[in-house]
């Protein structure tokens, strides 16, 4: 019985022994701890045969030799208790890389690889992507080793090509820009020279005096244009010159007067010009704004003399024509003076009529007509003795007789217009007291109609609201009809303007409220599509979409706070509001697609779902979320982002990828 206790126990014990020395004797895969890189291409894991590191050698020398980016390729068994980003990044660390280095490490066992190293030039995010994506991890997961390594090298190297040119493309290009430049330079010349003569042409039609218009024309146009001023008005003035002179001898210096006062007007003006070119055209520079300056004031300086000279072309060619038909103008003039005498009783009546019938104050601008017409009339028939007179002398000095017919001309014209006035008094009377009971109801209705504007009429209106409100107070039809009529008219002028004014405000306001209704809408709709977006997916959403939004709500709320008192900010905030409001929404499904591309091939269900949506953020994304990478990153032994290089632009390209395969 003893023997036969004794035996199982010692067969267990066997066992035992024999099951610690198999555990002991089999392979393990133990953890590679990182280290300092030292062949470029390092295999570990014994996955490479002898042709596969050949390939993946020629690989990486080809990317050097034609871009300088050195790739160094490690393949392990696992990555053990680190994770795949931490455990490359340790290894650049302790390899002393420069940015012209990468590293790819890549554990069998774990499936989970990293490329570690700042992104070449010419090399953009989505360009890497591409390669990881596309090519690196499918290699990867059908345990191509070998090609996985080659696949990065000539993705990263084809994407550098694509954005270098060879230098015999580079000398086609300059010989074609140097041949297009040239043609260019002397099509520019001919047609600098086509626009400098049709802007001259333009400008000799200008008004010399309108300074913003001059302004606008190019330098080389100015000074054109101011030499042919400076030629024009210099022989404008030698020719008016020796005309006076032949007037002067035949009429006199008595009636040439107004003649040579716009010549020596004209004389200085153009004086004043040549001055101002021999400025221009001295040793001392002027600066462009200067020289524009001064020809804009040469050229003005004599248009005026020009103008002058002009206004006087009618006046003087009517002064010499004058003596050729003066005995017919003669015995006009004294035609006249009967007819008017004639009318003196007449108007003598009418005016004594007037003055019973009105009170003073209205007839006050016609109570002295009749006499100063009287005056006027005697007045020609002293200087049409005189023309007379003149006319006896020989040829030459008959030039009085000129000054006489002018005069007796004038007289005759005032004394026709002022007893024109007596005689109209009593029409004019009676249309204003017709019309002045219709003028104030006008008036009336247009306060009535004022009354809805004043909050859009601004001083304006309010200003012709009391003007007319006077007008109905102080209109008297029988005191004083004319005065009254007047009044109301204008007072209902100067209403219907301010009317008209307040009207466009009201119409602009309400077109502009019915605008900002409708950009409200739009936004607030935008922002709640893009909040319920980025609410049901924000465990993939960053922080440029989330920005966006932020902004717009706050727009949308700045809007709808300046609704009440500033329209038009309000709609500036509000179409702000919705643009971003789109913005957010398009960067959003953006980023959810990147986050989307990122998951490995046998994630999903449930918790992938629990992922994107947020509900397992303080699981899963803690850690991830307290680096400081744009974008996020997992590997094989787990995820996390590391953070970002210190620096400015150039610190963005580092490159922290990877994922599990």
């Amino acid at each position: 019985m003893p023997l036969s206790s004794s035996a199982p126990r010692s067969v267990s014990v066997l066992c035992a022994v024999f099951a610690a020395l198999s555990l002991l004797c089999a392979p393990s895969a133990v953890a590679e701890p990182p280290s300092r890189m030292g062949p470029q291409v390092v295999d570990t894991a014994n996955v490479l045969s002898t042709g596969d590191e050949g390939r993946v050698l020629d690989a990486v020398d080809a990317l050097y030799r034609d871009h300088q980016v050195k790739l160094w390729v490690i393949y392990v068994r696992t990555f053990g208790s680190m994770t795949a980003q931490d455990w490359a990044a340790r290894t650049v660390d302790l390899s002393g890389f420069s940015d012209r280095d990468l590293l790819l490490a890549v554990a069998v066992d774990d499936r989970g690889y990293w490329l570690d190293g700042t992104l070449p030039e010419g090399v953009s995010d989505a360009e890497l992507d591409s390669v990881l994506a596309g090519s690196v991890e499918p290699d990867l997961r059908d345990q191509k080793w070998a090609q996985a390594a080659v696949d990065t090298a000539e993705g990263i190297g084809s994407a550098m090509k694509g954005t270098s040119v060879p230098w015999g493309v580079l000398i086609l290009i300059a010989l074609a820009v140097i041949l297009v430049a040239g043609g260019l330079v002397l099509f520019s010349r001919k047609r600098r020279g086509d626009r400098d003569r049709a802007e001259l042409a333009t400008a000799r039609g200008m008004d010399p005096t309108d300074s913003a218009a001059l302004a606008k024309l190019s330098l080389p146009t100015l000074h054109a244009l101011s030499r042919e001023r400076l030629v024009e008005i210099d022989d404008a003035v030698r020719t008016s010159a020796e005309e006076l002179t032949l007037a002067t001898s035949e009429f006199g210096d008595t009636a040439v007067t107004p003649f040579r006062a716009a010549l020596d007007a004209a004389r200085t003006a153009t004086t004043k010009a040549f001055t101002i070119r021999q400025q221009l055209d001295d040793a001392i520079p002027e600066t462009p704004d200067q020289q524009r300056a001064m020809l804009i004031e040469l050229i003005a300086t004599a248009g005026k003399a020009d103008r002058e000279l002009d206004e006087q072309v009618a006046d003087f060619d009517a002064m010499r024509d004058l003596l050729i038909d003066a005995p017919a103008r003669l015995d006009a003039l004294t035609r006249d003076v009967i007819a008017l005498t004639a009318r003196m009783p007449g108007s003598e009546a009418e005016l004594a009529r007037l003055d019973s019938t009105y009170p003073s104050s209205v007839i006050a601008p016609i109570h002295d007509n009749v006499r100063m017409a009287q005056e006027r009339i005697a007045f020609a028939e002293t200087n049409i003795d005189n023309a007379r007179t003149a006319l006896t002398q020989p040829v030459g000095k008959q030039g009085g007789a000129v000054a006489a017919i002018r005069a007796a001309e004038g007289a005759i014209g005032q004394a026709r217009t002022l007893l024109d006035a007596v005689d109209q008094a009593a029409t004019n009377i009676q249309q204003a007291r017709d019309g002045l009971p219709a003028a104030l109801d006008e008036l009336r209705a247009d306060l009535s109609s004022a009354e809805n504007l004043t909050d859009f009429g601004g001083a304006d209106l309010a200003a012709a609201v009391s003007s007319a409100t006077a007008a109905l107070k102080t209109s008297n039809a029988d005191g004083d009809p004319l005065g009254s009529f007047h009044q109301a008219v204008a007072a209902d002028a100067a209403l219907d303007r301010a009317i008209a004014a307040a009207s466009d405000r009201k119409l602009a306001v309400e077109d502009l409220r019915r605008r900002l209704d409708r950009t409200l809408t739009d936004a607030a709709a935008r922002i709640d599509a893009a909040s319920s977006f980025i609410t049901t997916r924000r465990g993939g959403v960053d922080a440029q979409a989330r920005t966006r939004l932020s902004e717009a709500q706050r727009h949308l709320d700045e809007a709808r706070a300046l609704a009440g008192s500033d329209l038009e900010r309000a709609l500036a905030s509000a179409q702000t509001a919705a643009d971003l409001g789109g913005r957010a929404m398009q960067q959003a499904q953006a980023s959810v697609r990147a986050w989307e591309t990122r998951q490995p091939m046998s994630g999903g269900g449930s918790q992938t779902g629990a992922v994107l949506g947020g509900i397992l953020v303080n699981e899963l994304l803690r850690g991830a979320m307290g680096g400081g990478s744009r974008r996020g990153g997992y590997g094989g032994g787990g995820g996390g982002y590391r953070p970002g290089s210190f620096g400015g632009s150039s610190g963005s390209r580092r490159v922290s990828r990877g994922g599990r395969f």
